[in-house]
């Protein structure tokens, strides 16, 4: 694959840290099913077994469907998927699977997961502005190579995509896995051509994420509900209404009755101004969050 950049391009190249927990969980389904990388085993298992009977609904989706062509349920994506056609009853239970899977085997790591590839975005941003752009596109990923103007992808199918001054997005992911790259063209919320490149799972990050597959986060589904477990979570780091339902992908509606109802719970203070909701965890919020790292850590 032969990515083609303009100068427009070239000026107008970002990175984010993430597309969210759900993004990745679909990247994830690959890494769940028979071909994922062997530094995934550890959490292939402990996935294993608490979706227990839901496996084989799981591993249907993952055998059936590439990550972009899931993109579309998450009205993420512009595009249509001709495979589910106009099947809502399919695209509601591939998506319902989707994000149950989410709940058990990214989100209980989520925490770490946006902290590394933050990491990842602040250390590729350290090189653009030492050594410039050129030097951060050729250090991504093994695979890609930098040959002014166009960026090679080894190993990709032979094809040609032509940016046409729209610019790029960068952006790191933990799930993709073997796979060097994926261009994802058509996303809503972006605007502009995104370039997801995989971060590699070395033995130390293997074993900070996955060493251990505590209980912490069954525990705490059981308290709140999983949904606001994960609202919970992504509180961690304050933020809006509309962040929330981003970083959740629901519907600003279901994000303000999740905050609503954790607030009531005394976890969540929200501060207004004017049309504004800004959500933060209180003490109690935070304790409970710090007990449910120690029982995983236990």
């Amino acid at each position: 694959m032969r990515i083609h950049f303009t100068v427009d391009d070239l000026a107008q190249l970002s990175m984010i840290s993430t597309l969210g927990p759900v993004v990745e969980s679909a990247f994830a389904l690959k890494q769940f099913g028979r071909q994922g990388s062997a530094s995934f085993h550890g959490w292939r298992k402990g996935v294993r077994e608490q979706l227990g009977t839901r496996v084989a609904e799981v591993e249907q989706l993952a055998d059936r469907y590439a990550a972009d062509e899931l993109l579309p349920l998450l009205k993420l994506h512009s595009g249509g998927n001709p495979e589910l056609g106009g099947d809502e009853r399919a695209r509601q239970q591939a998506r319902a699977t989707l994000f149950e899977f989410c709940q058990v085997a990214v989100l209980p790591h989520w925490r770490q997961t946006r902290g590394h590839l933050a990491s990842v975005r602040d250390a590729s941003g350290r090189i653009g502005i030492a050594n410039g752009m050129h030097a951060l596109l050729d250090n991504l990923h093994p695979s890609l190579n930098w040959k002014p103007p166009v960026l090679e992808v080894a190993g990709e199918p032979d094809r040609d995509v032509h940016l046409n001054g729209r610019g790029l997005v960068l952006c790191p992911s933990l799930f993709l896995g073997g796979k060097a790259c994926m261009v994802l063209d058509d996303l809503q919320e972006i605007g502009v051509p995104v370039l997801v490149f995989s971060v590699p799972v070395d033995a130390a990050t293997e074993s900070e994420f996955w060493g251990q597959y505590g209980g912490g986060e069954q525990a705490l589904g059981a308290l709140v509900g999983h949904t606001r477990a994960a609202a919970l979570q992504m509180l961690s780091e304050s933020c809006t209404t509309g962040e929330l339902s981003q970083r959740l992908n629901i519907s600003l509606a279901g994000a303000s009755k999740h905050a609503t109802v954790l607030r009531k719970a005394g976890l969540v203070t929200t501060a207004r101004k004017r049309n504004t909701a800004l959500h933060s965890l209180t003490p109690l919020g935070v304790a409970l969050l710090r007990q449910r790292h120690s029982s995983r850590a236990s």
